[in-house]
């Protein structure tokens, strides 16, 4: 019999999960704050979850795809949270990025319960999750990881075991110092070519097809030509929230990482000028300031 899939954190990667895990035929339900995106599951045949308890207790698994530390908490351990629901067996895949010891701190809550929590972070953008080309750092009890396998492959490309719980994150966390100087390093060579006097889509297809190519500036770049970034797949404000974990993760390994602390104030700035709600790579429309350009 095909697992039961709740999804709580119906949002820009939560609503793909659900709706790539429907079309993989899986009986989904779903509890966001966002009514609306509630609505958006039930008419792809999915369920209203009143809360994330009823969430837990419609499913198997529940996956989580949740924006801040207390969002989090309240979701798992707060009023008609998961832990609520105390289901014995429940295997709660949990997909944010936050710190371990939060994380680390349901894992215990829940584990009283009879609920497995697993630390399953992503990777991908929101642009990815759509068409599934993602990937998922799991960590935590690996007879979970095998009985999720199949719900895995529906919204996802890929899978990786790294471990016992936390490493999930850990990688993430190295993965997302990888795209944050990736997107710095898209966008400042974006306005140097253009400031050059180069086409930007010229640029882009040129550099996509030769060794100074990266994922992110094959994903980014088209925004970057266009310079419009409505239509956020990681916003700016969310971004803000990885940078400041994956910072004092680094901090409290005293681990020296001078490539993600230059860049740090080129997104802080973009803030600063209004742009929490638009896609991260508008950092270059911010470096075009910077550099006194403007486009004719």
């Amino acid at each position: 019999m095909s697992l039961k899939v709740g999804i709580v954190g119906l949002g820009i990667m939560g609503g793909s999960f659900a709706k790539n895990l429907r079309k993989a035929g899986f009986e989904v339900c779903g509890f966001d704050i966002a009514s609306e995106h509630v609505q958006a599951l039930v008419g792809l045949g999915g369920v209203a979850a009143s809360s994330p308890k009823d969430a837990a207790e419609q499913s198997d698994v529940v996956i989580t795809s949740l924006p801040s530390i207390p969002a989090f908490h309240a979701v798992m351990t707060g009023k008609d949270g998961l832990k609520a629901a105390g289901k014995d067996g429940l295997i709660v895949v949990e997909c944010s990025t936050l710190p371990i010891e939060d994380k680390q701190a349901a894992y215990d809550a829940l584990n009283e319960a009879g609920t497995i929590l697993m630390d399953c972070p992503i990777s991908g953008t929101g642009a990815q999750a759509v068409t599934k080309d993602l990937s998922v750092y799991v960590s935590g009890e690996e007879p979970a990881h095998e009985k999720c396998q199949p719900v895995f492959d529906g919204f996802a490309n890929l899978n990786f075991y790294v471990g016992e719980f936390g490493n999930g994150s850990k990688m993430k966390f190295i993965a997302n110092h990888l795209v944050h100087i990736h997107n710095i390093a898209s966008a400042e060579a974006m306005v140097l070519g253009m400031k050059a006097g180069l086409d930007p889509k010229m640029i882009y297809n040129v550099i996509k097809a030769g060794a100074g190519n990266s994922r992110i500036f094959e994903l980014r770049g088209p925004m970057m030509v266009a310079d419009n970034y409505d239509d956020a797949t990681m916003k700016m404000d969310i971004w803000q929230k990885d940078m400041n974990v994956i910072g004092e993760f680094a901090a409290s390994l005293e681990c020296p990482m001078p490539m993600f602390t230059a860049g740090i104030d080129i997104y802080r700035s973009g803030l600063a000028k209004g742009m929490d709600k638009l896609d991260t790579a508008s950092v270059c429309r911010v470096l075009e300031q910077m550099a006194g350009f403007e486009r004719k």
